[in-house]
């Protein structure tokens, strides 16, 4: 992606180079979802282990990309570290709505349990094909739309889905998973229209997470002072990992600095990266592999199984993407 000053936002592959185009953004879309595979297992812990209220945790893993990042911007790209007066309305909206994807999807997990709130975020990938094909006339053959029913369904298999009948899921956490799913393709669509607008991926990042710290740090106070019983345990002092009485819990902090700086900034940023040259259902799609790689982690580290139907699940979805990735081949 280049930026306004000319100045690419990746480094150019050699001449000759073998991934170009689409099949660069399929390679950077699957690293992108096997970062992003760690956040849940850390999460998990720092939920588990420390816990660590969830919004809380929302706010320092927004706040401390921006507080990674934008050393390494000044050092290395300071140019891309500058906010233009006429970017400042963009990235506000655009933070404002990771932010309140972020809380829709907490909220999500609460009303419909983890396993539920996974499959209708996922849904995202038909509101994602939807939007591509009004806004970009972004024209999806039979098979790909094959390749999209087949990997919603391994989503399904993966998350669990065999147990939904066990879980809480009324109408409010139906209305509000969907919400979920439909600002995960919102933000998708804010991705594609930064790339448009030349804005350089890693400067995006900066100010969209900066201003989504701002917005986290807005709601839990304001649902500290007027709590909610949805949100009953989820908000806290920002300094909850320094209290207490064991003290300062530094390897908490050190689990928070690796979420923000590894799964979340990297994860995100090469996902903005990928939106250059795939389509937004093929790369909300391929997005979708977070799901077998989390299962894949979790077994070895945490020692979780899968079942046969989530194994099936997992089959579904990496075959989905080998099916689209042989089409471009």
């Amino acid at each position: 992606m280049s930026s306004p000053t000319g100045i690419s936002a990746a480094p150019p592959l050699a001449s000759g180079r073998i991934l170009a185009g689409r099949s660069q953004g399929y390679v950077i879309a699957i690293i992108s979802a096997m970062l992003l595979a760690f956040t849940a297992i850390i999460i998990r812990a720092l939920t588990q282990y420390f816990h660590l209220p969830t919004f809380v945790l929302a706010f320092w893993r927004a706040a401390l990309v921006a507080l990674v990042l934008l050393p390494l911007l000044l050092l290395f790209r300071p140019e891309w570290a500058r906010l233009r007066r006429e970017q400042v309305l963009f990235y506000a909206g655009y933070g404002l709505l990771l932010a309140l994807f972020n809380g829709l999807w907490t909220l999500s997990v609460a009303l419909n349990g983890a396993s539920v709130a996974t499959i209708l975020t996922y849904c995202s990938v038909g509101f994602t094909l939807f939007l591509g094909w009004m806004i970009y006339r972004e024209r999806l053959s039979p098979r790909e739309l094959l390749v999209i029913v087949i990997s919603l369904g391994g989503c399904f298999l993966v998350s669990n889905g065999d147990s939904m009948g066990n879980t809480r899921f009324d109408l409010l956490g139906l209305v509000v998973g969907m919400l979920s799913g439909i600002g995960y393709t919102l933000y998708t669509l804010g991705g594609r229209i930064a790339s448009e607008r030349r804005y350089p991926v890693w400067n995006t990042i900066l100010y969209v997470f900066g201003f989504s710290a701002v917005y986290q740090w807005l709601f839990n106070t304001l649902l500290t002072f007027f709590p909610l019983a949805a949100f009953q345990g989820m908000t806290g002092d920002l300094w909850f990992l320094s209290q207490g009485a064991q003290g300062i819990q530094w390897s908490g902090w050190l689990l928070l600095l690796t979420l923000a700086a590894g799964p979340t900034l990297l994860g995100f940023g090469l996902y903005n990266i990928s939106l250059k040259t795939l389509p937004l259902a093929v790369a909300n799609l391929i997005l979708s592999l977070e799901l077998v790689f989390t299962a894949v982690i979790a077994y070895f580290l945490l020692g979780e199984n899968m079942n046969q139907l989530q194994l099936l699940g997992s089959a579904l979805v990496m075959g989905g993407v080998l099916m689209l990735r042989k089409r471009e081949g």
